[in-house]
């Protein structure tokens, strides 16, 4: 006969998990109450130690960085009268900022607009921030001062922010003179130029020159750079950078009032500045500054091995005269290749006319 099937049976409980060894803890001894020490030590870490995983609904903290700071704005008491030599950068300087300041019926009849941007270039250590600071102050106008440190952030559009709040703040400031330092860092050739960043950043400045994030009315732009050739031509364009004004190295009358100034506070005696003005050509003031310097230690270090304080002498002078090399050389050298096959459109026409003056070309 057929066996009736089987009654089905419930399926069997699955097996406890192997118990896990508990970790290791203090030596606790059993509490008296029956209670388990370790259990409550390992709630103690809990309520201490957070949780390595993120919960649901948590923000991130908002991450605060520089482009919320707070530009300087100087009130330089420097003037044109303060700089030595450079008269025909001088002249340059009123004819495209200073004469139109000082007339506005004059600017008004002839249309001149009180915007624009000068482009200053030439060896290092040959005064050009001096020369802005002056402009400034001869002006009336606020200083404002920026290199490529104070834009530059790692966050993606915080240094093209960081330009755009410093042009808000030079038009805040109106008049103002805002100066660009080492122009060819923040705007250089955007042909050259592998980053994407830098080439936004270079867009954004150009943007800000054309006045096209706000009105430039009142704001005076002067640049400054020691490689003209690296500048991108864009910014040279009109209504940018349209001007270009070489800044060289001092000539024997601001010589001689950059030696009086680095040594009217320190002893000296029996000088005859007349020989190191003559000894000191293509020297730029930071060297002269440095030659001074020199002399001084020279005499400091001799007094100090003979017991007895003197003076500083012409032999000092003329004994840093031997260690202390003009700075300006090499950079001359650069740019006489620069003026002979480079000079498209006699941008540094007046660097020709040096070079030829000083039968260097």
């Amino acid at each position: 006969a057929p066996q009736s099937p089987a009654a089905p049976q419930s399926p069997a409980a699955p097996a406890a998990p192997a118990q896990r060894p508990a970790p290791a803890g203090p030596d606790v001894p059993p509490a008296a109450d029956g209670s388990d020490p370790l259990a409550a030590y390992e709630q103690e870490l809990a309520d201490i130690v957070p949780p390595r995983f993120a919960r649901a609904g948590d923000e991130p903290e908002p991450v605060t960085g520089d482009a919320d700071r707070v530009y300087d704005v100087e009130v330089s008491g420097i003037r044109l009268a303060d700089v030595g030599g450079m008269v025909a950068v001088k002249e340059r300087l009123e004819l495209a900022f200073l004469g139109p300041l000082r007339n506005p019926e004059l600017r008004r009849m002839y249309g001149k607009s009180l915007r624009g941007g000068l482009m200053l270039y030439g060896p290092p250590g040959c005064g050009k921030t001096f020369l802005a600071r002056a402009v400034a102050g001869e002006m009336g106008a606020k200083f404002i001062s920026l290199s490529i440190v104070d834009v530059l952030d790692m966050w993606m559009g915080n240094s093209e922010r960081n330009l755009h709040e410093l042009f808000q703040a030079a038009r805040r400031n109106a008049p103002c003179v805002l100066f660009l330092d080492e122009i060819d860092a923040l705007g250089h050739k955007r042909s050259q130029v592998s980053s994407s960043s830098m080439r936004t950043l270079g867009n954004q400045l150009l943007a800000e020159l054309d006045g096209m994030e706000g009105n430039n009315e009142g704001v005076f732009v002067l640049a400054a750079t020691n490689t003209p050739w690296d500048v991108d031509p864009a910014l040279r364009r009109p209504g940018r950078l349209d001007r270009v004004v070489l800044v060289l190295p001092p000539d024997a009358d601001a010589r001689r009032a950059i030696l009086e100034y680095h040594l009217r506070d320190r002893p000296i005696a029996g000088i005859d500045l007349r020989k190191v003005v003559a000894a000191t050509e293509d020297f730029s003031g930071a060297d002269l500054a440095h030659l001074c310097e020199t002399a001084a230690e020279f005499a400091m270090a001799d007094s100090v091995r003979t017991g007895e304080v003197r003076m500083i002498e012409q032999r000092d002078l003329e004994r840093a005269l031997k260690e202390v090399r003009p700075s300006t050389r090499p950079w001359m050298a650069t740019a006489r290749n620069v003026a002979m096959f480079a000079n498209e459109g006699g941008v540094y026409d007046d660097l020709v006319a040096y070079l030829k003056r000083r039968k260097l070309l």
